[in-house]
């Protein structure tokens, strides 16, 4: 029943010694929220409660070294495979066996790991501005300007990391808008320094190996973009590979400007229906 169930339950998932902090809501088909890199939980579907109170039970939880979580045991230990490792255990933890997985960014990346090394545990893919793609040349600039953020971050703490940003290279309709949620993020860790860490790690690891290895995904699948004049870190053209690829993907991004709009990914309550009627799909 639409509703039922929407009450908040705060979660401690022992992820092979790492302790992650989530919550979980409502009754019906589960779906697992998974952020993007300096993110928290709250930061996929911007905390909106409308898959909750549509009759779905939402898991979402800070990934390793994330929020109110544990760091890793190693500053390097922030991988996909680790990554979706922990996903893993948090779907074991409350005994889920299949989920619908609706990641963004790093998110997105995770839950792509765990679909095609596991594919049984996953019942459907919300993909959520992805931006790897490795096709393409490793990027030794933008491996740089990851650490810079890192540093800017162990040095400067959220100041320092906002200053590493290069704010100037927004769109100045949107600076103003970046620029709190930025600072919004990097406020809500605990462990500044294993974000840090994770800032050099997560760039380095790759979730898969070939574009075409997606053609293996057999489930339901959606792939949200952004359009690159607001969003320009999460190409459109890697969402379109993406949704290329996977079997029967539907692609989704906002209408084009000018002016140029809001990334759907933004926008919690449109993007939780989204998710809402791909939950729908796997029940079927």
């Amino acid at each position: 029943m639409a509703g039922a169930g929407a009450a908040q339950e705060s979660l401690t998932i022992d992820a092979h010694g790492v302790l992650l902090a989530g919550e979980r809501a409502g009754e019906g088909t589960p779906i697992v929220l998974l952020h993007g890199l300096t993110a928290t939980r709250r930061y996929v579907v911007m905390g909106s409660r409308a898959l909750q109170r549509s009759g779905h039970r939402v898991i979402a939880y800070d990934a390793r070294g994330h929020g109110s979580s544990a760091p890793a045991p190693d500053p390097s230990a922030y991988g996909y495979e680790q990554l979706a490792d922990d996903l893993e255990a948090a779907l074991d933890a409350l005994q889920i066996e299949r989920a619908v997985l609706a990641g963004a960014s790093m998110g997105a990346h995770t839950a792509l790991h765990l679909a095609l090394t596991r594919p049984q545990r996953v019942a459907a893919l919300a993909l959520i501005t992805p931006s790897f793609d490795p096709s393409l040349p490793r990027d030794e600039q933008e491996l740089l300007r990851w650490d810079a953020l890192a540093r800017g971050l162990r040095e400067g703490g959220v100041e320092g990391f906002v200053r590493a940003y290069e704010l100037d290279a927004v769109p100045e309709a949107w600076r103003e808008t970046v620029e709190k949620v930025l600072r919004q993020r990097l406020g809500a860790h605990e462990h500044p320094l294993a974000v840090a860490d994770a800032l050099e790690a997560v760039p380095r690891s790759r979730p898969f190996q070939t574009l075409a290895e997606l053609a293996g995904v057999r489930v339901p699948s959606i792939v949200v973009g952004s359009r690159d004049e607001v969003d320009p870190g999460h190409p459109l053209a890697v969402a379109e590979r993406y949704a290329q690829t996977i079997a029967g993907a539907r692609l989704i991004v906002e209408d084009a400007g000018p002016p140029a709009r809001s990334p759907i990914a933004w926008q919690g309550g449109q993007l939780s229906r989204v998710i809402a009627e791909l939950a729908e799909l796997a029940r079927t």
